[in-house]
């Protein structure tokens, strides 16, 4: 199944139109055809491998493992259904000036499609389908932005790339948070949260790409090291123990307090006192009993039930909500 990010080539990225020419032009010559409307303004071209190379600010870092590279470059030898996405050296050295010697003989710098590049070169193939984009590198925090745009939609791009991606966007909008977030559609506390994942020791950050400890764990790890920058990644793993411990401990309170036993109330100091005299025992716990223990506004009550019910049993208490509303 193709994923949103591989169809930026003929996605988001530029609709390849039906006169695109699959044969190479001259400067002047697509210069004038664009000019004269007989070609869109990019066009699908094939291009040489060995005059492209990969941006260095594409915060993904994991292309896969040898064998699904090696998967895939067959794949590509076969048949290419998307096309890759580049910008010119000129546009590029427009926004980077500085880094010409780094790009070498390169004449193209890729924006989406760095995995398919991979592994198109660890089969030998010498060309693959582009789709130049120079009008997505207008501004260098375009350029990243977009980076960011062609990885955050794989499944496969974790939390540290991720990170990765939304500092480099920061540091090239001049350490704006609020128009990172507008870009992300996120507000700023976000931005706050995904830079200081980056602060934790690697052994931690490694724990995140491997799936190993939750984000929610790791921003408390990160509030921790920013307001003691020594701590270790040894001492980060037991504070996570306490954490998880204090959390479980709540879960047990509140499955104690929802377990009330029938014709039993709550005291002020939540012990259970028997019902006295003839009056007629509840069926149950009551709707202010059941308040108190889950908390006092939905938000609390929802965050309650998450942490002591699993996914399927959450929603059949919503199906069963909604049914009865």
């Amino acid at each position: 199944m193709t994923r949103a990010a591989d169809r930026l080539g003929t996605g988001a990225f530029g609709s390849i139109g039906p006169r695109a020419a699959r044969t190479a032009r001259s400067e002047r010559g697509q210069a004038k055809a664009v000019t004269e409307g007989l070609i869109p303004a990019y066009e699908l071209r094939r291009l040489d491998l060995a005059k492209v190379v990969p941006a260095a600010k594409n915060p993904r870092l994991d292309f896969g493992s040898h064998e699904s590279q090696l998967a895939l470059g067959n794949s590509l030898a076969q048949r290419q259904l998307t096309a890759c996405v580049a910008v010119t050296r000129e546009a590029y050295l427009r926004l980077w000036p500085h880094v010409a010697a780094q790009l070498g003989d390169a004449e193209f710098v890729i924006l989406n499609g760095e995995r398919r590049y991979r592994a198109a070169l660890l089969v030998g193939l010498a060309q693959l389908d582009f789709v130049v984009r120079d009008d997505l590198a207008t501004t260098r925090a375009d350029f990243v932005d977009n980076l960011l745009l062609e990885n955050e939609d794989r499944e496969d791009f974790n939390v540290i790339e991720r990170a990765r991606g939304v500092k480099h966007l920061l540091d090239e909008c001049e350490g704006n948070a609020a128009e990172v977030a507008r870009r992300r559609g996120r507000d700023r506390s976000w931005v706050g949260n995904q830079i200081a994942l980056l602060t934790l020791p690697d052994e931690i950050q490694l724990m995140l790409v491997n799936g190993k400890m939750a984000e929610r764990y790791a921003r408390r790890l990160a509030r921790a090291v920013k307001e003691d920058g020594s701590l270790t990644a040894r001492e980060l793993l037991a504070l996570e123990a306490r954490i998880k411990g204090g959390e479980k401990a709540k879960r047990e309170q509140d499955r104690a307090l929802l377990g009330l036993a029938k014709g039993q109330v709550l005291s002020a100091d939540n012990t259970a006192v028997p019902h006295q005299g003839n009056d007629p025992s509840p069926s149950g716990p009551s709707a202010a009993e059941l308040v108190a223990a889950l908390g006092a506004t939905p938000a609390e009550q929802a965050a309650t039930l998450r942490q002591g019910l699993d996914g399927e049993a959450l929603a059949a208490l919503l199906a069963a909500l909604c049914a009865s509303a």
